[in-house]
């Protein structure tokens, strides 16, 4: 296996591009999909959060990678971080061509990339996901609890959360994935329906409400999910003066800043803003740096 190192101004220093095969496809939900590829060097490295890209090595449409969050690693049978997991809905032509493939096919990967989420947080941690938005966390989540360890060297934890709940809105039941999975971490899990289906009728955002609304302290949140969404979020967090770190989905097309095609407006400390790259510095910004559009 051919793994090249990429060396460009502002990416991660650990960063590779590779041939990856697939080794497990799996249906998650509606037009949802679990994809595991092979890809050791690019596993040993990748914190919870970080990013890669992928795209297909033998066709020119469409010709630029995409960007999947880490769902999360596999190891091999003596343990060692063999490759990388991912989820992602079929809506484009990069989706539909990943949909199509079989075990033993390839792709071109590229990745870490990014920043992750910190390390993490002591008391309650409160996870919001919508859409799609939940599968950065179950690394989040593994690693949260001790029952996994990522990057190279590895980062351990100096504490753990006292509790992790997970608040996940989808539009209806048949788009709720991996809830199972989540469950059997042991966490928290509290699902909203836009329809009603399952769980409360309504959004996501109620759901982050009540669990705020209980009082617990100290409280941090994490956020990923449709830009509307987290925007919502991120008025109740700041009204309530909460840590909390966003992983914004802003598309991308070259994935190491050289495009300048996913830029955010960011806060800066005297008040004004300024672009930020949300492939470099992102995808993980904290909440009160984001600017969203009113």
């Amino acid at each position: 296996m051919t793994e090249t190192k990429l060396e460009l101004p502002g990416l991660v220093s650990t960063a590779v591009q590779q041939m990856a095969t697939v080794v497990e496809h799996e249906a998650m939900a509606r037009n949802t999909w679990r994809m595991r590829l092979h890809c050791p060097a690019i596993a040993r490295q990748i914190l919870p959060g970080q990013f890669f890209m992928i795209r297909s090595p033998d066709r020119t449409d469409p010709l630029l990678g995409r960007p999947f969050a880490l769902y999360d690693i596999y190891t091999d049978e003596l343990g060692q971080p063999a490759g990388i997991e991912f989820g992602y809905v079929v809506v484009g032509k990069m989706t539909g061509l990943l949909e199509s493939l079989k075990t033993g096919d390839q792709v071109e990967v590229w990745g870490p990339l990014g920043n992750g989420f910190p390390s993490p947080p002591s008391g309650h941690l409160v996870i919001a996901a919508g859409g799609i938005g939940q599968t950065p966390f179950l690394a989040v989540v593994r690693e949260a609890l001790g029952r996994r360890v990522y990057g190279n060297p590895a980062r351990i934890p100096t504490q753990k959360p006292s509790r992790i709940t997970l608040c996940y809105g989808v539009r209806n039941i048949e788009f709720l994935a991996a809830v199972e999975t989540f469950r059997a971490e042991g966490i928290d899990v509290r699902i909203s329906t836009d329809d009603g289906s399952a769980g409360h009728h309504g959004y996501v955002t109620d759901l982050v409400k009540t669990v705020l609304a209980a009082g617990d302290t100290p409280v941090s949140l994490y956020c990923c999910g449709p830009e509307p969404m987290m925007r919502a979020v991120s008025k109740l967090v700041l009204a309530a003066n909460i840590p909390s770190w966003l992983s914004l989905e802003t598309p991308m097309a070259c994935g190491f800043g050289a495009c300048f095609s996913c830029v955010t407006r960011i806060r800066q400390d005297d008040g004004t803003w300024d672009y930020r790259r949300v492939c470099v510095e992102g995808p993980v910004f904290p909440a009160d740096k984001i600017v969203f559009d009113a």
